[in-house]
């Protein structure tokens, strides 16, 4: 199976055989089982939004990998005094050999892979998050040792880039993706639409939290306020009923783990007796972005 030359700008790119060779691929990768080797190659990483995890994984494991990654504050680049999205694209396609961009935009990240060259990978946008996804995936087959069959229970906004990946890359390998929120902050109907035609597994939308987590394999949560986000008040206390703490765990399996993909805001979210606690497996998930992202780049490159 080749991946040489393909984007990665959303979960619908990879098929489910796909998935499941990247995964096994990562999974061999960090176990030392496989080495692989992009000495030579260049990763351009455009940041148009903070990050930590996705900077350093993206850069360490270039290294790691002995090629060398090269950071790009759009403030500060050429595009954020007029430049075209396209000219950009085709000016870096000129200099590195594969880019990842972190951008307000789904429609801006598609207009780099148009005029790209070079693969272009999504690093999160207001859409996806599919590198995060791949990373869930990795977690979850560690700890689970399977994907199909599992109930994904995925807690608080569900009309975002987390929950929008969850559902169509969890469901795709054949998990049962339920996701609790309340009216109001649920997946656009023609993304749920197009996710179930991908679905192996069920994507079930409610707003009875316990629904929700009854019996699920694996409890997931994200951080409920972004950056330059409004209402942040109004929103807390919307998505409140669906905080992840001991008392909502106890409907979830006995074994079941917990997952966020960080950065988390305590006592808003997930409580920290829950983040803390022998079911939670957050720092394992950290980790999994530089394995699962390694495998992607491999793949892309071809190496």
């Amino acid at each position: 199976m080749s991946l040489k030359g393909k984007h990665l700008l959303s979960d619908f790119d990879f098929s489910k055989d796909e998935y499941n060779h990247l995964l096994d691929l990562a999974l061999k990768m960090k176990r030392g089982e496989v080495k692989k080797n992009l000495n030579g190659k260049s990763l351009i990483m455009m940041f148009q939004k903070p990050s930590t995890r996705t900077r350093l994984s993206f850069e360490i494991g270039m290294t790691r990998l002995e090629g060398h990654a090269v950071f790009l504050d759009l403030g500060t680049s050429q595009l954020g005094r007029g430049e075209t999205i396209a000219d950009t694209a085709r000016v870096m396609a000129r200099y590195a050999d594969i880019v990842m961009a972190r951008l307000n935009s789904q429609t801006d990240l598609e207009e780099i892979a148009k005029h790209s060259k070079v693969p272009v990978i999504n690093a999160l946008t207001d859409m996806y998050h599919p590198c995060q996804i791949m990373a869930d995936l990795l977690t979850v087959l560690e700890h689970k040792k399977k994907i199909a069959g599992l109930k994904i229970a995925f807690m608080g906004d569900c009309g975002f880039n987390m929950f929008n990946s969850t559902a169509i890359g969890f469901s795709k390998l054949g998990a049962d993706v339920y996701g609790g929120c309340p009216e109001g902050y649920r997946m656009k109907e023609e993304l749920l639409v197009r996710a179930r035609k991908d679905a192996i597994g069920k994507i079930v939308l409610t707003s009875d939290p316990i629904e929700a987590v009854k019996d699920a394999d694996v409890v997931m949560t994200d951080t409920w306020v972004s950056m330059g986000q409004k209402d942040e008040q109004k929103r807390i206390t919307e998505l409140m009923p669906f905080q992840v703490n001991a008392t909502l765990m106890k409907h979830a399996k006995p074994d079941a783990i917990f997952m966020h993909c960080l950065p988390a805001h305590r006592e808003h979210e997930v409580t920290n007796e829950i983040a803390d606690s022998k079911q939670s497996v957050i720092f394992d998930q950290a980790e999994n972005r530089l394995h699962a992202q390694n495998a992607i780049m491999v793949e892309l490159l071809g190496a």
